[in-house]
């Protein structure tokens, strides 16, 4: 590529990029009364959109490289499928804007912009930057093919469509770079991404363990901690997000690193921990509105709702993610706060709205919205589009369930929330949901102990429905005296003896006395190993070949489907 130009001095960081300063059309009229000036941190989903910001490199001088400005920290970042600032990406905007005026047929200078311009959209919340970012990408396909290489412009395709929801297209972007460049570590963000919002949680770990291989250090930790989170081990999360963190080399990665061990702790049920984290990304970096978020978050559960309140607000006037306003509408309902609950939500219908017009599919979004608050019919034709076009995610089978139940058709809702609950996400909305539907089916067993489940894992998920699973299993008092009796009909008995499949004998059965001794003797094989089988999986470093056993604390029912793998389009 030509020489670059002189970088620019380095913007403050609530300063937007220059709408004007290129030959790329400027982006649709503000779809708000004014433009989102505060942009949330990096957080780890940065590192899936900035694979194809290529860094360019400069003339060797012999004297002492000098400290990098702005715009090569962020090329920097990108080379190493790191965060970058949000200063460092503002700059890298402005310095590609201008360098694409005096040279239109740069194509890499015009795939940097564009996958700079998706990823300014993913933190202003912002979907004019996603129409800029693809008439970007299309100008650096249309100078340079990418059959003829230009493989960084599909990449940041694929990031478009990743940050549009449109996980079937980043699947098709991803797959093609991977097809033609089998090692070009780039690729392997965009697929995970797309594979975890299609459901396809199998092609997700290996895509993230030959991600490990290629690119080590913090990006590989980072989606190594995700998929033991997808896969319901905890510890193994944890201990890998505290790796990245401990290994983080930036400002933005620590900053990053610090949110996703908030979103565990939350996870867990453990909001004090949780608090301790996001106050700490904040304080390295106070403009996280991500981290903000999450602060409100467990300011609820920590019942110091007037501070959370205070945060919500900030959040959601500088940052209004259609997830956020709804955190907030709800919070207000549970105070008893119903008129500004309804502002709320009055809020959110105009944000949904936007989005659809910017082509953003906030679906999953506004079907827990309509489900709850709305017309339950209605969540669920968008979920069941949701399902039909292969986005099988366990958060979109929680969604489809409870919908389904809310909208009187709760024998159909029952085989979708069990395969929410079975992909292994320990997540307490999903338990509870499922504990509710079997309940309304008479299942009260099988109901106690999801519901519980849910109340453990974390007992305040929601301002609103962690009551409501607390009232539940209350509802269901304690288990009958008779015991299995009150778990459901029992199994069919099967027409001839079956043998224990680990006791080697070809046929007959154990007697009682043999059988209660042969548990007696796993139980203590398994007790004796557990710890170290732990151990064990969390020394693993991403990118391991064997993957480790999960822990299984979910109930599913026996022999529920799995969402169907998805087909390339």
């Amino acid at each position: 590529m030509d020489a670059k130009p002189q970088q620019n001095p380095e913007p403050s960081p609530s300063t937007l990029p220059p709408q004007g300063a290129t030959s790329v059309p400027p982006p649709p009229a503000p779809m708000r009364t004014t433009l989102r000036r505060a942009a949330l941190g990096a957080v780890a989903g940065a590192v899936l959109v900035a694979g194809a910001v290529i860094a360019v490199p400069g003339d060797e001088e012999a004297s002492a490289p000098p400290t990098p400005g702005p715009v090569a920290r962020a090329e920097a970042a990108a080379a190493a499928g790191s965060p970058a600032s949000l200063s460092d990406l503002t700059a890298l905007i402005g310095d590609r804007q201008k360098w694409v005026e005096t040279h239109p047929a740069d194509a890499p200078s015009w795939a940097v912009l564009g996958t700079a311009y998706v990823e300014w959209g993913r933190r202003s919340a912002d979907a004019a930057y996603y129409t800029r970012a693809e008439q970007a990408l299309q100008r650096s396909l249309a100078a340079q093919p990418g059959e003829r290489g230009n493989t960084p412009a599909w990449v940041g395709l694929g990031a478009l469509a990743n940050a549009r929801n449109d996980f079937l297209a980043a699947k098709k972007w991803g797959e093609t770079v991977r097809t033609r460049q089998p090692k070009d570590w780039t690729a392997y963000p965009v697929l995970i991404e797309a594979y975890r919002g299609l459901g396809d949680y199998a092609a997700a770990a290996k895509s993230v363990e030959k991600f490990g291989t290629l690119r080590k250090g913090f990006p590989a930790l980072a989606g190594t901690s995700q998929m033991y989170r997808d896969q319901g081990w905890r510890e193994d999360a944890l201990a890998t997000a505290q790796e990245a963190a401990d290994r983080a080399a930036t400002p933005a990665e620590r900053t990053a690193a610090l949110h996703r061990l908030g979103e565990l702790a939350a996870e867990r049920g453990e909001p004090a921990e949780a608090l301790a984290q996001y106050d700490a990304a904040l304080r390295t970096d106070p403009g996280n509105l991500a981290s903000r978020a999450g602060r409100a978050r467990a300011l609820v559960a920590l019942d110091r709702t007037d501070e959370a309140l205070a945060d919500y607000r900030t959040v959601t006037a500088k940052l209004p993610r259609p997830e956020y306003v709804l955190e907030l509408g709800e919070l207000y309902e549970s105070l008893g706060l119903d008129g500004d609950a309804r502002t709320q939500y009055a809020e959110l219908r105009e944000l949904l709205a936007e989005a659809r017009t910017a082509g953003v599919d906030e679906s999953l979004t506004e079907a827990r919205f309509e489900a709850d608050h709305g017309d339950p019919e209605a969540a669920v034709e968008l979920m069941l589009a949701e399902w039909a076009a292969q986005r099988r995610s366990s958060a979109v089978a929680d969604t489809l369930a409870w919908s389904l139940h809310r909208a009187g058709r709760t024998e159909e809702a029952l085989q979708y929330a069990e395969k929410a609950v079975e992909t292994g996400v320990r997540d307490a909305s999903y338990a509870y949901h499922l504990g509710v539907i079997e309940s309304a089916l008479g299942q009260d067993g099988p109901a106690r102990g999801h519901l519980e489940e849910s109340v453990r894992t974390n007992p305040d998920f929601s301002p609103l429905a962690a009551p409501l699973a607390r009232e539940a299993l209350d509802a269901l008092g304690e288990p009958a005296a008779s015991g299995p009796a009150d778990m459901g009909p029992a199994p069919e008995p099967s027409a001839e003896p079956q043998p224990d499949p680990g006791s080697g004998a070809g046929s007959g059965q154990e007697t009682e006395k043999e059988a209660e001794k042969g548990a007696e003797a796993r139980s203590g094989e398994d007790s004796g190993k557990g710890s170290e089988k732990e151990s064990a999986r969390s020394r693993r470093e991403p990118g391991s070949e064997s993957a480790p056993e999960p822990s299984r604390s979910a109930v599913p029912s026996p022999g529920a489907a799995k969402p169907a793998a998805t087909a390339t389009p």
